[in-house]
């Protein structure tokens, strides 16, 4: 099949999937033929083990979104596909170009849209195809345009038309159509402009030989200026780490006990400053260590200094662990607390790879480049896992379990509640959860999140 071969059949099945339904098992089922669709188009050479990688983890979205139906399943859907497209056509290119690839064709829509020589067949049609196209489809598509234009017009014109049995939301059919138009038309067609290629090489891992050459970074300053001034930095750094290390510590596990509440606070401002500590010293080694020092042989104090730091940094990111679980053992589980260790631990990956990165003599796009697929990683784990079930049933084994706060700001918990409902033969608690679940049983087939129809 040609481009717009899958341009026109999914913009249809979007169109089918989602008329008179709400989002649920239909986005799953339209992700899914996504997959299919560009695994099948896919050459033999652009088929390299993160392509297959991503196809795995899409596919996998897709059984998630369809499972869940909540946001971030729907996050791992979109970039999943996203990341799908552009390595199926682009493997030597850094996904970190996705970002401005995608906005630059969401911005440029139109324009491509009238460029029908670059997305339709460039030979001439003949015969009944070219009867077809100049009959029927192209007439019925602007009858079909200045029918809708002319109803919002005039009600007496449209209500001509409300009374036959013929019974179809002709809005919604336009409506529909042009959004999955739009979203096929991108994914399908979407094209890299020549100034987004040309920063490709700036996102190499690697240096060149030109960039191991020594020379000043700033022409008001020399080398030996430059790296004195790192030592000095990353000494007084240090030493400034290290007093903070042991207030931070004496303040979480030695100072008097504080009511619930100002403990939430005030572990959530530390682990606040934790994270920003963790990335503004990311950000100063990138920025002492971009290219000559690298390779700078006499800059052997500045990177011993600089991995004593990471390492005075990893420390705080485990004090701030030890606090959070303390904080979990007498409080309970949330999702924030789970979103902090979530947040740690992506600043924990953060100082390892600086640490390799100054190890290995790697370049600053390495640390995103890296990043940018842990982030990634991390988006499928929050949409692969049932985290409101897990933290339910690990919150309700507590004498201090809050029944009504876990009915109400958890999500897909139901089955445990149930059980516990069960447990203690609360057949009011049993009934109130079978009227939430009960409407989402009663969706259509289209509109179904499959939880709900596993909670009997």
């Amino acid at each position: 099949m040609k481009t717009h071969h899958y341009i026109f059949l999914t913009t249809l099945l979007f169109t089918v999937l989602f008329y008179e339904e709400n989002v649920g098992l239909n986005l799953g089922i339209l992700g899914v033929v996504y997959a299919c669709f560009t695994l099948y188009r896919t050459s033999e050479k652009n088929r390299t083990r993160t392509f297959l990688t991503l196809f795995t983890t899409s596919m996998l979205s897709c059984i998630a979104f369809a499972w869940y139906g909540d946001f971030p399943s729907f996050l791992a859907v979109v970039f999943s596909l996203l990341l799908l497209s552009f390595m199926s056509k682009n493997r030597r290119m850094k996904p970190l170009l996705l970002i401005p690839v995608f906005i630059t064709n969401f911005c440029t829509f139109i324009c491509r849209f009238f460029s029908f020589d670059d997305w339709l067949p460039k030979r001439n049609m003949s015969g009944i195809w070219q009867k077809i196209l100049a009959s029927i489809l192209i007439p019925s598509l602007m009858l079909i345009i200045f029918f809708g234009i002319y109803s919002a017009g005039s009600d007496h014109f449209a209500s001509l038309f409300r009374d036959y049995e013929f019974d179809l939301n002709l809005w919604e059919i336009i409506c529909l159509s042009a959004i999955g138009f739009f979203i096929a038309f991108n994914y399908w067609s979407y094209v890299v402009e020549k100034y987004i290629y040309k920063q490709n090489h700036l996102l190499d891992n690697h240096f060149q030989e030109k960039d191991k050459i020594q020379k000043p970074t700033y022409s008001f300053l020399d080398l030996d200026s430059e790296r004195m001034s790192g030592v000095i930095t990353f000494l007084s750094l240090n030493i400034l780490l290290i007093f903070f290390i042991i207030t931070f510590n004496y303040e979480q596990f030695y100072e008097v006990s504080k009511t619930p509440n100002q403990l939430s606070e005030e572990t959530h401002e530390r682990v606040g400053a934790v994270i920003g500590s963790i990335i503004m010293a990311i950000l100063v080694i990138m920025f002492y260590f971009k290219s000559n020092f690298n390779f700078d042989p006499k800059a052997g104090v500045m990177k011993i200094l600089a991995k004593v730091w990471m390492i005075l940094n990893a420390v705080l990111v485990f004090s701030a662990m030890a606090k959070n679980t303390e904080y979990i053992i007498n409080y309970g589980m949330t999702y924030k607390r789970v979103g902090v260790y979530a947040f740690l631990l992506l600043s924990l990956i953060g100082l390892i790879l600086t640490f390799i990165k100054i190890q290995k003599q790697k370049k600053n796009a390495y640390l995103f480049n890296t990043m940018m697929w842990y982030f990634y990683g991390t988006l499928l784990l929050m949409s692969y896992f049932n985290w409101g079930g897990m933290i339910t049933s690990y919150n309700i084994e507590r004498k201090d379990f809050d029944l009504n706060y876990h009915t109400k700001e958890f999500f897909f918990n139901k089955k445990q509640l149930l059980e516990y409902a069960e447990e203690k033969h609360d057949e009011k608690l049993r009934k109130e959860i079978l009227q939430r679940v009960e409407p989402h049983k009663k969706e259509s087939f289209l509109s179904k999140t499959i939880y709900y129809q596993t909670v009997k």
